[in-house]
Parts: structure tokens; sequence; C-alpha cells
């Protein structure tokens, strides 16, 4: 099994230590758009566009799937990338819809969505879990977190600020659906600010399910072979890649 990974820059490393740690794929190719991140800002044909070229892209390798990690890909542009694409494609909205409905029995409870702007105003996520049953959601775009995953700042005062920023007139959801790929790497400093009580809903593990359930995996692969590409400085996404998966590239 050959997978593909496409994300709008670094935050699909976090699907992709998922994948590692459920042995599914004999070989992971990542594509990250380091040049043209974030995506969370840009118009819905453009993003189209792009995710169009990704395809292209990954026609290169004979992928037996592709998984898109961009959740604001995800919510756009899911359904031309299957259109172009000879193999299936699958992205992490869904898959972090049906996570929620695993982890809340109860459909009255309280669901706070995080993303780019663009997720939240596709409104991709409220559609999937409306249509699973909850109704008590509520959506904050919190794109300022997305930069700063990027520099690499995961805690301390500038992630205390953007906190203040975006929850304080909040209350505490009973799960924070975690919208873009990023932010598992502040799921750390989410969990502390909002308490125990509330359930992170995180895209890698989420799509991992989605996987179990829907393809059969005969053989798992402790040590798949992957290869990392960017449009813009893919020595950068390595040396990352290196520190949030633990590995040798």
């Amino acid at each position: 099994m050959k997978v593909g990974v496409f994300d709008s820059g670094i935050g699909g490393l976090t699907v992709v230590k998922s994948l590692l740690e459920h042995q599914f794929f004999e070989e992971i190719i990542y594509f990250g758009d380091t040049a043209r991140v974030p995506y969370g800002i840009k118009d819905k044909n453009t993003i189209i566009r792009y995710a169009i070229e990704a395809v292209e892209f990954f026609k290169n390798f004979e992928l037996d799937l592709i998984i898109v990690a961009c959740n604001t890909v995800s919510a756009y542009a899911l359904q031309e990338m299957r259109e172009n694409s000879s193999c299936p494609v699958v992205g992490v909205v869904e898959a972090g819809a049906l996570a929620t409905c695993n982890a809340l029995t109860c459909k009255d409870s309280n669901i706070l969505i995080i993303g780019t702007k663009a997720t939240v105003n596709s409104k991709a996520y409220e559609k999937e879990l409306l249509a699973l049953g909850y109704k008590n959601l509520d959506a904050k775009a919190t794109g300022l977190f997305v930069p700063l995953v990027e520099e690499e700042i995961y805690d301390g005062e500038m992630i205390d600020a953007a906190f203040k920023h975006y929850f304080k007139d909040l209350k505490t959801p009973d799960a924070l659906v975690l919208g873009c790929t990023h932010f598992p790497l502040i799921s750390d400093a989410l969990q502390s600010y909002f308490g125990e009580k509330t359930k992170l809903i995180h895209s890698g593990n989420a799509i991992a399910e989605q996987l179990e359930k829907e393809f059969v995996f005969t053989k798992r692969y402790p040590s798949p072979e992957i290869k990392f590409f960017a449009s813009e400085n893919p020595e950068a996404l390595r040396n990352i890649a290196r520190k949030w998966l633990g590995i040798e590239i």
C-alpha cells in the first residue's frame, strides 16, 4: 500500500504521525504546499485549483490512496480531487465528524469547532455533525494558530494571548474539534486551557479511525519508506519532520 498525504504546509505531519503509529502503509509520499500556505485565507476557486495541482503531482507515484490532511481543502475541494484522481481520495472533515460521534454519545453535547477562516466559513463540520444528530454547535476561526505552529511555538505567552483573544467569552465545550492539522501541535496547551472534561478531536487520530473502518489492511508496516516534498524549502519541511516524527530522513 502506497499513500499520498497532502497538506497546505507542515500541519499534515500530525496525520503522518498517526499513520506511522498504525503502520498502515509501506510507503508514504508527503507533499506540503509550503510556498502558498496558508490556504485558510484564500477563496474557494483558488483552493480547488491548488488541490487539483496536488493530484497531478501525486500521479507521478502510482498511489493506492490520497489523504487530504488539510481541513480547508477537505471542506472545499474533495469532490474535485476525486474527479481528477485515479485512486480514492479521503479527507479529514468527514473523519473528524465521525470521530466526534464516537467520542460523544450525548447528542445534546456542546461542540466547539476551531479552524481556519475558510474552513469555518464553509460550515463543512456543522453539516456533517448536524447530519449525525448534533445541534449544539459553535465554530470559531482561529487563524493565528497556524503561523504560531509554523514558527514552532506550541505554548507560552503568545499562545496564551491567542487563547484569551479567541476564547475569553466562550463557555467550556464538551468537545473541541481541531479543524486544522496544525492544531494538534498545541493540543496540550488547549487541553490545559479548557480542562480535562473537554474532549479533543484530533484529525490524525480521526483519519486513522476512518481508514480502519473503510479499508482492509492485511499487513502492517513498522518501518515504511517516507518521502517528503514541498513547493518551497523542502529541507525545512524535512527538518521539522525529524523533530515531530522522531525519525531519520
